[in-house]
């Protein structure tokens, strides 16, 4: 168990004043059996003149504001303070008709978890690569080919923080063998969906302790969760090769990426006028 704070500020900065559309922000984290949420603010520059809070169709936290007026800054500043239970474990307790690949989800979960095992992108590639963590002449145990494809990204590709909106195609990853943890992330989903596992997508923010080697500090992270039967969602970062929720603070699930965008909104000018966009993720550990 640990206490971490997690600052995170995003600046966009304009050329002339703009007025701004409405804005919504995911920077909430999820609170669950592994993190309670103890302290949280969240201040906006210029003020917006309505901020109205829901949940989506994931259960996520959203913020959504709207502004009068025009301006040359907007400012979002979140500090949320919070209780993180590690949860990682050497054996997951699967039903014993998942240990082994393949195996079939019950027809109630494969209706529910459908969006989860469609996949998004051609499967060609992507299918072809999952393979190689497939022992050839027996079944594999379901966890060993997950544990072996998170490593097997981490150890195969390189990590590129990207500044382009979106998501690489798997295709392009494969290709280039670079890419970011939502490219990552993205991979391993659509590996795994080839292989008939549900997944889905996580973004949030990973705490990186002093001395560590770990990757995605500073900034929003990304990873996946695969749904299995008996152990329900587990999470995979294959930036870090982590198994489990090892410093990892989950903000917001979705079956794709962009439905999980930590910020998006619009303004009223010239496409000119947007001249820079600045985004600041720390987390640390605190007393409380």
């Amino acid at each position: 168990m640990a206490f971490l704070t997690v600052r995170h500020a995003t600046v966009y900065r304009y050329s002339e004043p703009v007025g701004l559309g409405e804005h919504r922000m995911m920077f909430r984290p999820r609170e669950s059996h592994d993190l309670r949420l103890i302290r949280t603010s969240l201040a906006i520059t210029p003020e917006p003149v309505h901020l109205r809070w829901l949940h989506d169709p994931f259960d996520n936290s959203v913020a959504v504001a709207a502004f009068e007026g025009t301006t040359r800054e907007l400012r979002f500043e979140s500090t949320v303070t919070l209780e993180h239970f590690e949860s990682t474990v050497p054996e997951y307790p699967l039903e014993d008709s998942a240990k082994t690949y393949p195996f079939r989800y019950s027809d109630e979960d494969f209706s529910n978890l459908a969006r989860g095992l469609a996949n998004h992108y051609p499967r060609s590639q992507t299918s072809s690569w999952a393979l190689q963590f497939l022992d050839p002449d027996t079944s594999t145990g379901t966890m060993k080919i997950l544990r072996s494809m998170t490593r097997g990204i981490r150890d195969q590709f390189i990590y590129t923080r990207r500044t382009e909106k979106g998501v690489q195609p798997p295709e392009e990853t494969i290709r280039t063998g670079r890419g970011s943890c939502r490219d990552f992330a993205v991979l391993m989903m659509e590996a795994a969906r080839s292989l008939g596992i549900a997944t889905r997508f996580v973004s949030g923010y990973i705490f990186v302790p002093n001395g560590s080697d770990g990757i995605g500090g500073g900034n929003t992270h990304a990873w996946m969760q695969a749904y299995l039967p008996g152990a329900g969602w587990i999470d995979f970062d294959p930036t870090n090769s982590i198994v489990g929720n090892h410093n990892l603070i989950r903000v917001g699930v979705a079956w794709t990426p962009d439905q999980v965008m930590p910020l998006s909104g619009t303004y009223e000018g010239s496409v000119e006028a947007f001249t820079s966009m600045d985004v600041s993720v720390t987390v640390v550990e605190t007393a409380d």
